[in-house]
């Protein structure tokens, strides 16, 4: 489907489907859990943090040394909701079209025929992110934002569980182009994954030695479930006084001596939504203060301007600072 961009887009409401109770909600992110869990081992906090992304509806960051997982953790991710897998390789040759796709003229029906990207996909992997020229990096702006994209004045719409896991290697920076702020701030979350642990590293060779033969796992739930899960997170409660701890929190980033740019309105919002997908996972209907601290340092170090070489030490001192309701 495509509609002119100069033209309004009407969406059809979907069908409603069988009303799920708190319980069959949890019941399925809980077998995705174990499944991921099952995937990255020893890696339980990436994994919750990793859940809180999705069921927010953001985008995830992942900046770690090659060879840790991240990879494999994103095919597990979509074989778990059974959604289409893209990846893309960025390098500095990589152009804006290799991402949305492009308009081919067709010889026989002498018109013009859109051949998608990568970008129409469920979880896109854009791998070393930071290796795509500006001009690259900026053609995830519109689809990370509003789920479409534009090509030749029209617009394309995306899946409505689109979810981005970009990755770059914050030590080897030779032909790199850092992420602007603008692009950042698109992200709901910055993690690294971390080597595992010794007993978890030596199970990793012991199941590498003659191995099963590899089966595709069947998906956790559908794409459209995962739509039905992330709307009713969007419904979890939040109380005006946490509201306001956040409010105040989000301040205290804009006056921070070490701090030259602070969380913007729309990543108060994305603190929001993260908070309200952490208290789901917590098996809670609403929000505390603790779902709130419990996201805050990987949604602030995407997105804040820290000039202190101890960026954690930083948020910490901001959660310190105001008084928990």
């Amino acid at each position: 489907m495509t509609v002119p961009i100069n033209e309004p887009q009407t969406v059809a409401a979907s069908t409603p489907g069988e009303a799920w109770s708190f319980e069959d909600h949890f019941g399925t992110v809980e077998a995705l859990r174990q499944r991921l869990n099952g995937v990255l081992k020893g890696k339980t906090d990436v994994i919750e943090h990793v859940l809180v992304c999705l069921l927010s509806r953001g985008h995830l960051l992942l900046e770690d040394r090659p060879g840790l997982g991240k990879t494999t953790l994103a095919k597990a991710l979509a074989e778990g909701i059974g959604g289409r897998f893209a990846r893309l390789q960025c390098t500095p040759d990589l152009l804006p079209s290799d991402i949305t796709g492009f308009s081919l003229f067709n010889q026989k029906t002498r018109e013009f025929e859109f051949r998608s990207g990568p970008v129409f996909s469920d979880i896109l992997l854009a791998d070393e992110i930071n290796r795509a020229t500006p001009r690259t990096q900026s053609a995830l702006l519109e689809a990370m934002a509003e789920r479409q994209v534009t090509v030749d004045a029209l617009r394309y719409p995306l899946s409505d569980e689109f979810f981005v896991i970009a990755t770059q290697n914050p030590h080897d920076q030779h032909g790199t182009y850092p992420l602007p702020e603008a692009q950042l701030d698109r992200f709901a979350m910055k993690l690294s994954v971390g080597y595992p642990g010794d007993n978890h590293e030596l199970a990793m060779l012991a199941e590498a030695i003659a191995p099963p033969p590899c089966e595709v796992p069947s998906p956790v739930f559908s794409p459209r479930q995962l739509r039905d899960l992330q709307q009713f997170v969007e419904g979890v409660a939040v109380k005006e006084t946490v509201q306001t701890y956040l409010i105040q929190l989000a301040k205290a980033t804009r006056s921070h001596a070490d701090i030259s740019l602070g969380i913007s309105p729309r990543g108060l919002l994305t603190w929001q939504r993260a908070a309200q997908a952490s208290a789901f996972l917590q098996r809670r209907s609403f929000v505390t203060p603790d779902d709130v601290q419990d996201v805050a340092e990987p949604v602030l170090l995407v997105r804040l301007a820290i000039e202190s070489d101890d960026a954690t030490r930083v948020v910490r001192s901001i959660m310190e600072s105001v008084p928990v309701p």
